[in-house]
């Protein structure tokens, strides 16, 4: 299914998005809140990859903002963090409206 607006399948466009495309604000955010609370509980990379199921490396990529992890993939380290994770869908504001 592809947007009327763009011709770009939503997906893609979410995807883009999530990797930093348009203003990288989600992303970006979520990396840095995963490597400071990572550090606040003295986790090395590799220790948390070993709760979450997943590879040192992915945790680096992540941590470095090198590509935007599954939905599942977050929710496995938010608990491993002891955090909680919130996605929140809002309206978009248009220009002058």
């Amino acid at each position: 299914m592809r947007s009327k607006r763009s011709g770009e399948a939503p997906v893609e466009r979410l995807r883009r998005h999530l990797a930093g495309a348009d203003e990288g604000w989600l992303f970006a955010s979520i990396a840095s809140q995963v490597a400071e609370r990572r550090r606040e509980l003295g986790l090395s990379q590799a220790e948390l990859a070993s709760l979450c199921d997943t590879t040192q490396s992915a945790i680096a990529r992540l941590e470095s903002g090198g590509r935007p992890p599954r939905i599942d993939t977050l929710l496995r380290i938010a608990e491993a963090l002891e955090c909680e994770l919130h996605v929140e869908l809002r309206a978009r504001v248009t220009k002058g409206g």
